[in-house]
C-alpha cells in the first residue's frame, strides 16, 4: 500500500521535468539539527552513508541576515554526487560581531568533525564552503588557521577579502561600512592579512558581475598561488551575486561543473 507521502511525492515527480535537479530534490533526506554551541546546524546525509566527503557551507547575509535552511539545490545535489553536506547558522550583528561570527564558524567546524562520522561523513575530507558574507567568514577562518585540517576552501563571491584595500578603492559601500566601522580592526577581519608566511588548502574562488568581486577575487587569488596554494579562480561574470549562489546544484550550471570538478580533485 502506498502512503500519503509517497503518493504526493509520485504525483509531484509527475509533473516536474525530467531533470536530474528534480529528481534529487525528491530524492533529498530532511537534516538531522544539532546544537553546537553558539547556535545550530543542519547535517544532510544518507542513512547508510560511511566515510563520505563533507562539504560544510556558511551562508551569506551581510551579517546581519540569513538562516542554515537557505540552501536552494545544494543538500540535493551534493548528496547524489557523493558528499554530506553541513549547513551552519552562526549569531547576526548586532547581537554578535564579525570576529564572534567568525569564532562560531570555528566552533561549528570542530563540532563537526569531532561528529560527522556518525553521520557518514569523514572528519579529514571536510570542505569549507560560503557565499558573500559567509564566504568572508569561511575565508578568514581557514586563513589564520580556525579550520584546523580543513581539506580545501570553497569561497564564492565577497568583495571582503582586505578591507584596508577595499577602503581605498572606494568600495567601503554603505553596508560594509556599517559592519567594518572600525579601521583598527580591519586588519584582524580581512583574511587576506593572514595568507603570508604558510601554504593553505586548495582554494576554489568564484565572483560574480557585482561591483568589485573580480577585481578582489583576482588580487586575493594570486596572493595566494604566491604562497604555492593551489587556487582555481572561476570568472563567474554573467552571475549576480545571488544567482551565484542561487544556481548551485542547478541542471547545466557551469559554476556546479566546475565547483564539482575542484571538490572531486580534493577529496572526492
Amino acid at each position: 500500500m502506498i502512503d500519503r507521502r509517497s503518493f504526493i511525492l509520485a504525483s509531484v515527480a509527475a509533473m516536474l521535468p525530467l531533470g536530474a535537479s528534480a529528481v534529487w530534490r525528491l530524492r533529498q533526506p530532511a537534516p538531522r539539527t544539532f546544537d553546537y554551541g553558539p547556535a545550530k546546524l543542519d547535517i544532510y546525509a544518507p542513512d547508510d552513508a560511511t566515510g563520505m566527503p563533507v562539504v560544510f557551507f556558511a551562508h551569506g547575509g551581510t551579517w546581519q541576515f540569513g538562516k542554515r535552511s537557505q540552501v536552494n539545490a545544494k543538500p540535493a545535489f551534493l548528496l547524489a554526487n557523493g558528499f554530506c553536506f553541513v549547513s551552519i547558522d552562526y549569531r547576526m550583528l548586532p547581537e554578535a560581531g564579525v570576529a564572534t561570527q567568525a569564532g562560531d564558524v570555528e566552533k561549528a567546524y570542530a563540532y563537526i568533525r569531532a561528529n560527522i562520522a556518525q553521520h557518514g561523513g569523514d572528519p579529514k575530507r571536510i570542505v569549507g564552503m560560503g557565499h558573500s558574507a559567509g564566504c568572508h567568514l569561511i575565508a578568514l577562518s581557514g586563513m589564520r588557521g580556525g579550520l584546523p585540517d580543513v581539506a580545501a576552501l570553497l569561497l564564492d563571491d565577497t568583495r571582503a577579502y582586505d578591507l584596508a584595500a577595499l577602503a581605498r578603492n572606494g568600495g567601503m559601500v554603505r553596508a560594509y561600512a556599517r559592519v567594518f566601522s572600525d579601521p583598527s580592526q580591519w586588519a584582524a577581519l580581512s583574511p587576506a592579512s593572514y595568507v603570508e608566511g604558510r601554504r593553505h588548502p586548495p582554494t576554489f574562488i568564484a565572483y560574480s558581475g557585482a561591483p568589485g568581486r573580480g577585481e578582489a577575487s583576482k588580487t586575493f587569488a594570486e596572493r595566494l598561488r604566491a604562497t604555492g596554494t593551489e587556487v582555481t579562480l572561476f570568472d563567474g561574470s554573467a552571475y549576480t551575486h545571488m544567482s551565484i549562489n542561487r544556481d548551485f546544484g542547478e541542471d547545466g550550471d557551469a559554476l556546479t561543473a566546475a565547483a564539482l570538478a575542484f571538490l572531486k580533485s580534493t577529496v572526492g
